[in-house]
């Protein structure tokens, strides 16, 4: 199956702010000190570190900034996630192994390799999965394998998540993972849990640490 057009299913709606990718418009420049910085405004002179803007990103190659801010399609989301899985299995791997050797240590005598059922596993698995995809999606918008393949998770604004609403996204897709899939049949790209709680997963290969300004419009 082919991935998605990342262009076809729309974006979020970013009012009339610079698209991310675009080269940053540089600050006025005062005419008359041409070396003092940005010129003053109407409402008066710049103040250093208040009133001057961030830059607004890094730069993008050229070949990725008609993707930037598209709506990811269903391969590029699937193969995020199997990082992420194997990531997590590691995790639990490791958790295993430290287990093994507090009680060897604790008993070294009568030592037996834990065994637990396959239900204790999975609620194990479940519970890191859950930690882990609310602290990303709340801190940064994004897991390690969405880093990977330049994925972000915003709001229906554009916006990183807030951790209420991480919250309830993760439990959705600790409990529905399958929902993911109803992004194959979606003209605009979205799982169950983004159509239901007005999410999306763009391209995003910027290294934004704050939350974007918000812009009005619905989705």
């Amino acid at each position: 199956m082919s991935q998605a057009d990342p262009g076809a299913g729309g974006s979020p709606d970013y009012g009339d702010r610079q698209p991310l990718g675009a080269d940053p418009v540089p600050p006025a420049v005062d005419p008359v000190r041409p070396g003092a910085g940005p010129a003053p405004t109407a409402a008066g002179p710049v103040r250093p570190g208040i009133d001057r803007a961030p830059p607004a990103v890094v730069a993008l190659p050229r070949e990725v900034r008609r993707f930037q801010g598209q709506r990811a399609g269903i391969v590029t989301r699937t193969v995020a996630n199997i990082v992420d899985f194997s990531l997590l299995v590691g995790v639990l791997a490791g958790g295993y192994a430290a287990w093994c050797a507090v009680t060897f240590l604790i008993n070294p005598t009568q030592f037996r390799f834990p065994s637990p059922s396959f239900l204790v596993l999975l609620i194990c698995y479940g519970l890191v999965l859950f930690v882990y995809l609310t602290v990303s999606w709340a801190t940064t918008g994004r897991t390690y394998g969405d880093h990977l393949l330049g994925l972000r998770v915003v709001n229906f604004r554009g916006e990183r998540m807030l951790w209420a609403g991480a919250v309830v996204r993760s439990a959705f897709c600790v409990v529905l993972p399958i929902g993911l899939y109803w992004a194959v049949l979606s003209p605009t790209n979205r799982s169950i849990q983004d159509a239901v709680l007005r999410t999306s997963v763009i391209y995003d290969w910027t290294t934004r640490r704050q939350t974007p300004p918000r812009i009005t419009g619905s989705d």
